[in-house]
């Protein structure tokens, strides 16, 4: 029996096949394209390797579509076959991934964090509870599974950079900003590739408006992140959103088409992605083309393919922005069906908070603004559970922004303005916003103190 990078024995006879399993978290922990080929040697040298069969069926579970079950099923099968000489470490992995892959995410996470009770060095058992907290809105369990396991690690163990990089993420989405940046920043010292601790950073400098330190965070060559996966796109988005806030539209449009989607592609983090961007430049009114109806058709296309919740309210932007009416009807309906599904994660949040937000994002675009801003105002302290960061989410409150403007609700636009300014204190369309709600209220004196924002 051979052990992993951290010391935790894994059941292969093959030298070969450990360290390329090796090969394969390294990879998959800095997102790069080449982890699947990795693990595909691994599987080579050894095919009956439990956890590296386990592997391969959590890094199908990652593609977030419904089309890989049938493989992900396979690989449980085949892992079982040989999970009777496996550790129970390893065994509880399998049932993990069987739990992930029936929808049941508590129980999943669950499992993750019993095994770093007993084993806190298990890094795929880490990343993987870091994941899925993320896309159940928990953020107190981002920081904590890292704060937990931190006691078992030290400086010299491979791997020591992603886990303070995940506990960088973990207090930034808790407000712990500072020390999210000083963890972060460490961690991309030990690990310049670290992805997720870059993204960490990125995040703190936009909570805190801190618009040039972000840009100059992420000034980086078009090329830099070739050799990485599709969350490689998600970095460029952040780049976009540190433009957007400056009011660089060109900029703005120019990563979305070189780098944000330089390609089509239906994979759930791109298609939040474009979403999103081009939510954010209408509601700003920024023309931005016929970009959306290649991602309506993507959208129109993954109706009922139902795994992230979060990826629902961004197919309904692209189908009710492209006023692909019948399609959008045709998700709500889904999400419908969806919804009683039972022990499933994302169905459950679909009634209190998936669906009206989906709704709510119709209306804005069907011009029924006064039903936006009753179906957002009473869900906007609720979204966590549709996962998502808080900068992501964000754009909700965007859409509620605009339909209370655009519904002729000035004192509500006002307070909600007044929130986001506080909030995001330079960022210029916001203080626009404001100026401009509070001049068509008659507050001539606040309308002038928010224009000295804009110089």
């Amino acid at each position: 029996m051979y052990s992993d990078a951290q010391g935790l024995p894994i059941t292969t006879q093959s030298a070969d096949a450990a360290a390329r399993y090796n090969t394969t978290i390294e990879n998959y922990l800095e997102y790069r394209a080449g982890a699947m080929g990795a693990l595909k040697f691994c599987l080579e040298a050894d095919p009956d390797f439990v956890m590296a069969n386990c592997l391969r069926g959590y890094l199908m579970m990652l593609f977030g579509s419904n089309a890989m079950n049938g493989r992900v099923e396979s690989c449980l099968a085949k892992a079982a076959e040989g999970a009777a000489a496996a550790t129970p470490r390893e065994r509880s992995h399998l049932a993990a991934l069987r739990a992930w892959l029936d929808g049941d995410w508590r129980k999943s996470d669950a499992i993750w964090d019993a095994i770093l009770v007993e084993h806190p060095t298990d890094l795929l058992a880490l990343r993987l509870q870091h994941f899925n907290a993320f896309w159940m809105g928990r953020c107190q369990a981002l920081r904590d599974g890292a704060a937990r396991v931190l006691p078992a690690w030290d400086k010299n163990m491979p791997g020591y950079g992603a886990v303070i990089g995940m506990y960088a993420f973990g207090l930034e989405e808790c407000g712990e900003y500072e020390r999210a940046e000083a963890f972060g920043r460490q961690a991309v010292e030990i690990n310049p590739d670290d992805l997720w601790a870059i993204h960490a950073v990125a995040h703190v400098l936009e909570m805190q408006g801190r618009t040039k330190d972000g840009q100059d965070w992420l000034n980086q060559p078009a090329d830099i992140w070739d050799d990485r996966n599709p969350f490689k796109g998600h970095l460029w988005w952040h780049t976009a959103l540190f433009a957007l806030t400056r009011g660089d539209y060109d900029k703005v449009l120019a990563l979305y088409d070189q780098s944000i989607v330089p390609d089509p592609s239906d994979f759930y983090l791109d298609v939040q992605n474009a979403a999103s961007m081009l939510a954010r430049l209408d509601l700003l009114g920024v023309d931005t083309g016929d970009r959306g109806a290649v991602l309506a058709d993507m959208a129109e296309a993954r109706i009922g393919d139902h795994t992230l919740a979060f990826t629902e309210m961004h197919n309904m932007m692209i189908l009710a922005r492209e006023g692909r009416h019948e399609s959008a009807d045709k998700l709500l309906a889904s999400l419908q069906d969806f919804a009683q599904t039972p022990n499933n994660f994302a169905a459950a949040t679909m009634q209190p908070v998936a669906i009206p937000l989906c709704q709510a994002i119709l209306a804005h675009a069907n011009g029924d603004h006064g039903a936006a801003v009753e179906t957002l105002l009473a869900i906007r302290y609720d979204l966590a559970c549709v996962g998502g960061s808080h900068a992501q989410r964000d754009i909700f409150a965007q859409y509620l922004i605009e339909s209370a403007l655009k519904d002729g609700r000035l004192p509500l636009a006002c307070s909600l303005l007044a929130e986001r300014v506080a909030l995001y204190p330079t960022n210029r369309a916001a203080w626009a916003r404001y100026a401009a709600a509070l001049d068509a209220l008659g507050d001539a004196a606040g309308a002038t103190a928010a224009q000295q924002h804009l110089n």
